[in-house]
């Protein structure tokens, strides 16, 4: 894979990978979510990704939204705990319409007053239909006691308080102080010539001003593992079990997510799976989740059960956890575990669309992009004796923190 990165002189930077193919994918990737919120603000980095999309100064809302629809592409955006994202899926030939109008929305919204209470009234029904889902509330509600007073752990929509209380001013104060051009980068995925690309993106970005953001404050972590019990009306009780883990930047990181794919992640061969639901028929929902942060890290195991069934599906998920603390993995165990990853990583470079955004993740995270084959070498880097040495870090029962709706 050939991969083109390229600087503009006020700190953007950009990445593109030509591929065959009629469907261009790209975005831009900014280094700003729900952690640069200061307390007051909480919510705000996801209100300004919706109003990103309500007028710039050449468009009105219709017309942003039909610039794209109008030729059969997508339009869209998100917001995590750490970027916000803008992209868009086009047909090749309509590449630079969306690189246009993603320059437009980014640099050119006005964020007009009339349309942010409609908006507020948006995410409060949004707020509103999150608390009715205890599968997703509990998330959110894990990582508020993991990450107790610090901004990583707050949720991405904010609190109906917080989002009635702002004001457009308060978004541009938001985008001034962390919308920074050295934390932007443009990814692309398309059918074009890179000098192509860097020529468009040069065409619409270099004359921006370079503007240096504040940036999001330290996170001081105080874990201390927690048991909680909420009482909530629901059919199935809902348990998550977890610690902190690795950051981003960690060499345990690859190690980390082979042992979370072993114990609970997305094939159906996972020991939790097996034995919670293969065997014993205790749950249809289980999982368990590694998300690393820039500097610090959440391990959790999540799933839903019948409220007779709750104590015996947790000493089954504590004794999967315990055989991987105390029973180092066979050779073929181990081969079968990195073969399951690096399978993940191949498809994952051949969904264009996600690996578009990964790109941008990456060089905004570490200013690099590595190769399938460079991934692979890391996967194969990873010992039985390391997993081993992690399961005792992270999945050690003393340093477990339980939440747990009845």
């Amino acid at each position: 894979m050939e991969f083109t990165t390229y600087t503009l002189p006020n700190g953007i930077r950009a990445v593109h990978l030509p591929v065959k193919g009629s469907v261009a994918h790209l975005g831009i990737i900014i280094n700003a979510g729900s952690k640069n919120e200061k307390t007051e603000e909480h919510g705000i980095a996801h209100l300004t990704e919706h109003m990103l999309f309500k007028g710039t100064k050449n468009r009105k809302s219709y017309h942003i939204l039909s610039r794209i629809d109008d030729v059969g592409g997508e339009l869209n955006a998100y917001t995590t705990k750490e970027e916000t994202a803008i992209h868009a899926s086009v047909l090749t030939e309509h590449y630079e319409r969306a690189l246009e109008l993603i320059k437009d929305i980014v640099f050119n919204s006005v964020f007009p007053p009339k349309e942010i209470e409609k908006e507020k009234e948006v995410i409060l029904e949004e707020i509103n239909a999150y608390r009715d889902n205890p599968s997703e509330l509990i998330f959110d509600e894990f990582e508020e006691i993991v990450f107790k007073n610090q901004p990583i752990g707050r949720n991405i929509l904010g609190t109906p308080d917080t989002v009635k209380s702002f004001t457009r001013e308060n978004i541009l104060s938001f985008v001034g102080r962390n919308y920074s051009t050295s934390g932007m980068v443009i990814s692309s995925v398309a059918n074009i010539d890179s000098k192509k690309v860097i020529s468009l993106i040069n065409k619409y970005f270099r004359s921006i001003p370079e503007h240096a953001g504040e940036g999001p404050p330290a996170i001081q972590p105080e874990y201390q593992p927690t048991h909680t019990v909420r009482e909530l009306d629901t059919w199935q009780n809902h348990c998550i079990i977890g610690n902190i883990s690795y950051n981003l930047h960690d060499r345990k990181r690859t190690g980390m997510v082979i042992l979370n794919n072993i114990l609970g992640g997305q094939g159906l061969n996972s020991r939790l799976n097996i034995s919670l639901r293969e065997k014993n028929g205790l749950a249809y929902n289980i999982e368990s989740v590694y998300n690393p942060y820039n500097e610090t890290g959440l391990f959790s195991i999540y799933f839903g059960t019948d409220p007779g069934h709750i104590e015996k599906s947790m000493t089954i998920a504590y004794r999967e956890m315990k055989r991987l603390r105390t029973q180092r993995l066979g050779t073929l165990q181990l081969t079968r575990a990195k073969n399951q990853i690096k399978g993940y990583v191949a498809r994952g470079f051949e969904s264009y669309e996600s690996l578009m955004l990964s790109m941008g993740k990456n060089i905004l995270v570490f200013n690099r992009i590595d190769t399938p084959e460079d991934i692979y070498k890391k996967i194969d880097a990873v010992t039985a004796g390391e997993l081993m040495e992690i399961a005792n870090e992270v999945l050690d029962e003393q340093k477990l923190s339980v939440l747990i709706y009845k």
